[in-house]
């Protein structure tokens, strides 16, 4: 039994190989800062600190709309992270205007 060869890669496939992880490397360092922007903002809102969560929702919502136009993140996904923050923000001025 013959030991089975390698199959030959083509440059083509090199160079998408190494476009790939690029991307990758790319779009998991716009994910984080998402986290970490989504992550503070949740905490002020914990903390019921408003004008530090809207300075927060400013940023967040930038960040991923941003992410969403270079293709990080799809549009649909983009748009409910923002309304769902934007509503939790919305419920705190209800609640302290109460």
């Amino acid at each position: 039994m013959a030991a089975k060869a390698r199959p030959k890669r083509s440059l083509s496939v090199l160079k998408r190989t190494r476009q790939a992880k690029k991307r990758q490397a790319r779009n998991r360092m716009v994910k984080s800062k998402l986290r970490t922007l989504t992550r503070r903002l949740v905490e002020a809102l914990e903390a019921k600190d408003r004008d530090k969560a809207q300075e927060y929702l400013i940023e967040v919502t930038r960040a991923y709309d941003k992410a969403a136009s270079k293709g990080v993140l799809h549009d649909n996904t983009s748009s409910r992270m923002i309304s769902r923050l934007s509503s939790r923000l919305h419920d705190l001025k209800k609640s302290e205007a109460a």
